[in-house]
């Protein structure tokens, strides 16, 4: 996803694009919380949750157009050993806005949520079975390991919770937590040895996911002041986020793009669960942070909503294809 190339015409959104629906669904539950917890207007959670709907809406038809009238475009998508993992997110996001139009449409948002779930499930069993059985080029491990069986695992466990079912949120926390224990080491293996090209490094925002989505969903199927291992998660997210702000001269070697909406899944996640902490009323240093954090991850989102505003409007918003177009045939010769 190299900025050098985006002269290369691309007609079609690729999967990644579906972590915008990540930040933004996130976000909106944020204001949400924040909303209840602080009498802060609701309107700004509905305009959130509307625009990511929205935007949700015109990726599903962009991607599905892909499928239909660009056949070997999203098959080189699908067998890509990066690109792949990406599509994992088009069921997330679908679970994701099945939250965000609950109160709005309930019975719409849980056909939603069902098929979102279900749907992240099957990709997640499929393209774990794929990379089970090896053959990768170690240069591949990336973070977006984490999306097949983390990320799916975590939203389903929240979205079960938000439609009152949170009891069988539990079996997908233990597939989350446990696939995200084992993902981790590997990559942090590849980490310590191989580094990240410049294209690849935006990526590592998904590396502050797994534990600050995972503290949201384990405060989604738990109750009470939040305990210790609650603690534990929020801590290591915060860690995280600290790592990546240290980390960012050498990330922002790759000019700004979408990939950068990596961060914001994580970055909306960590600002929900400081919120909850407050909300249960945890005292001390956690609960006094949460509006320094609110307001951090709001600025940091917001300015990668406008930065991708900005590419679209320039026309540079869509990476390159990842099949090359054809090179054109050579003129006739001309009789004279």
């Amino acid at each position: 996803m190299s900025s050098s190339h985006t002269h290369v015409p691309n007609k079609f959104v690729p999967a990644a694009f579906f972590g915008m629906i990540l930040g933004l669904v996130g976000l909106g539950g944020s204001w949400r919380f924040a909303a209840t917890l602080w009498s802060l207007p609701f309107a700004i959670a509905d305009t959130i949750m509307l625009t990511a709907t929205a935007v949700w809406c015109a990726l599903i038809l962009l991607f599905a157009a892909k499928w239909i009238w660009a056949r070997t475009e999203a098959l080189a998508e699908f067998r890509h050993p990066i690109q792949c993992c990406f599509i994992g997110l088009v069921p997330v996001s679908t679970a994701l806005i099945g939250i965000a139009m609950r109160p709005y449409a309930p019975l719409i948002a849980a056909v939603l949520a069902t098929v979102g779930i279900v749907g992240q499930l099957i990709f997640g069993v499929y393209r774990t079975g794929q990379l089970w059985q090896g053959g990768r080029d170690s240069s591949t491990t990336t973070p977006i390991l984490y999306l097949p069986t983390v990320a799916g695992s975590f939203v389903s466990t929240i979205t079960l919770s938000v439609f009152g079912h949170p009891e069988w949120g539990v079996p997908f926390f233990g597939v989350g937590m446990l696939s995200w224990l084992a993902i981790e080491s590997v990559l942090v293996q590849r980490l310590y040895s191989v580094e990240l090209p410049p294209p690849l490094r935006p990526t590592l925002g998904i590396q502050l996911a797994p534990p600050t989505v995972g503290c949201a969903a384990y405060l989604s199927i738990t109750s009470g002041p939040p305990d210790a291992f609650a603690q534990m998660l929020l801590g290591y997210g915060v860690f995280q986020a600290l790592l990546m702000i240290r980390l960012l001269p050498w990330i922002i070697r790759q000019p700004f793009a979408p990939s950068y909406w990596a961060f914001t899944f994580g970055l909306s996640a960590i600002a929900t669960s400081f919120l909850r902490f407050a909300e249960r009323g945890v005292p001390g240093p956690l609960a006094a942070a949460a509006p320094y954090v609110f307001i951090a991850v709001n600025l940091a989102i917001g300015g990668m909503a406008i930065g991708t505003l900005w590419l679209l409007l320039r026309g540079r918003l869509l990476p390159p294809p990842l099949v090359p177009p054809p090179a054109p045939l050579p003129a006739a010769p001309r009789v004279l």
